[in-house]
């Protein structure tokens, strides 16, 4: 196994915000998350295409196109459309050579970064998200402590700076933690999120 291969714990983070979504209902669309102008619709939408846009992206052997990540409206069957694109991300990094230089065409357009580090930003896109997919509905989302600590790791490796305080950033500004944080708190604080 590659020394950095987090492919089994990005199936497990599928796992844990397919969980999420699957009690999701077409009324549920509507409501507002902790992602700025988005409602649950959209969120739902940008996560099913970034599954797609990262799976065309490992999969080769030229460049995925911007247009590969294009959000993907979830429809009147939410639970479905993501399970579909979950297993097409899974089933693409499964089969990826890890030291491939990926090029993801909506962060560089000439920039390159090693699967491996690719399934590091996806994992962290999908615990992140599952959150905010939960805090919408009002329910509980406790990821593990493994899972926890691999969010963090690429979390603290985001850029920070004047671009996020741009329309349409990637992330929000870092937020202030209290003491004594734990790790959750501190991996949604660095991209923005208020964990209460």
């Amino acid at each position: 196994m590659h020394i950095n291969d987090a492919r089994p714990l990005h199936r497990r983070a599928l796992a844990l915000a397919g969980s999420v979504i699957d009690k999701v209902t077409p009324p549920d669309l509507g409501k507002s998350t902790p992602c700025a102008d988005w409602d649950l619709d959209a969120l739902l939408a940008h996560m099913i295409g970034q599954n797609h846009g990262f799976a065309a992206a490992v999969r080769g052997p030229g460049d995925a196109p911007l247009s590969a990540f294009d959000s993907r409206p979830p429809g009147s069957q939410p639970s479905t459309r993501w399970q579909a694109s979950a297993d097409d991300v899974a089933d693409a990094f499964v089969k990826a050579d890890l030291d491939r230089p990926v090029l993801l065409a909506e962060l560089s357009a000439e920039q390159r970064f090693p699967t491996a580090l690719v399934i590091g930003f996806q994992l962290l896109d999908t615990v992140v998200h599952g959150w905010d997919v939960a805090t919408a509905l009002a329910l509980p989302f406790d990821p593990e402590p493994d899972l926890v600590a691999a969010t963090l790791r690429v979390a603290e490796a985001v850029p920070t700076g004047a671009y996020r305080e741009r329309p349409g950033a990637t992330f929000a500004p870092v937020l202030p933690t209290a003491d004594g944080a734990g790790d959750w708190h501190r991996a949604l604080a660095l991209l923005g999120r208020r964990p209460s």
